[in-house]
């Protein structure tokens, strides 16, 4: 059990630390990217507060139903913005099935809900929701993280610039990609736990 709050409460340092800096790139930013941080920001504060353990602060019936709204409210913005096709419409694509995502787990994670799986999660995590959904995205979010990880790499010693320049620091391309990485990972471990 111990172990289990403690890898909830490093769930929640590190989307709290990813939703802040988004906040951050949301200073920077300006149009699409502006736009673009503002989701991932939504993303990593409600997945700071969906991952707050249980055995502290066990959110009520409509807490749930709450993220339910937000995230369903950001879905659809998300499938608006996205009917454009690749690019930067692309990574709205990306924020609508996370945005879906946060809506599963959160109508799995309530009290009553898809079978009842907030009663195993008050005690320590047990398995619930839709095992074939679950499985889909957890492939979705494997597969988004090594993609995403490996542009994180050098291709070539030469190519990588020290220091960054003059760059701010909600303007770095390479942390914003850190982010999504660090915020994929904490959807694996958050699927992991419905």
């Amino acid at each position: 059990m111990h172990g289990q709050v403690m890898s909830g409460w490093l769930l929640v340092a590190l989307c709290a630390a990813t939703g802040a800096y988004c906040l951050l790139r949301l200073r920077s930013g300006r149009g699409e990217h502006r736009e673009g941080a503002a989701g991932e920001a939504l993303m990593g504060f409600g997945m700071a507060a969906m991952a707050v353990p249980a055995a502290l602060l066990a959110p009520p019936v409509w807490g749930w139903m709450l993220y339910a709204a937000v995230f369903g409210g950001a879905a659809l913005r998300a499938l608006w913005q996205a009917r454009g096709g690749g690019g930067v419409h692309g990574h709205h694509a990306h924020h609508l099935v996370g945005s879906l995502a946060m809506v599963y787990m959160a109508l799995v994670m309530a009290p009553g809900g898809a079978s009842s799986a907030h009663a195993g999660h008050v005690a320590g995590y047990a398995a619930g929701g839709v095992p074939l959904l679950t499985g889909a995205l957890l492939l979705y979010y494997a597969a988004f993280v090594l993609r995403s990880g490996v542009r994180l790499m050098p291709v070539a010693a030469g190519t990588v610039e020290a220091g960054g320049g003059g760059i701010a620091w909600g303007a770095r391309p390479e942390l914003a990609l850190a982010c999504r990485v660090s915020m994929g990972i904490g959807m694996i471990a958050m699927l992991l736990t419905v």
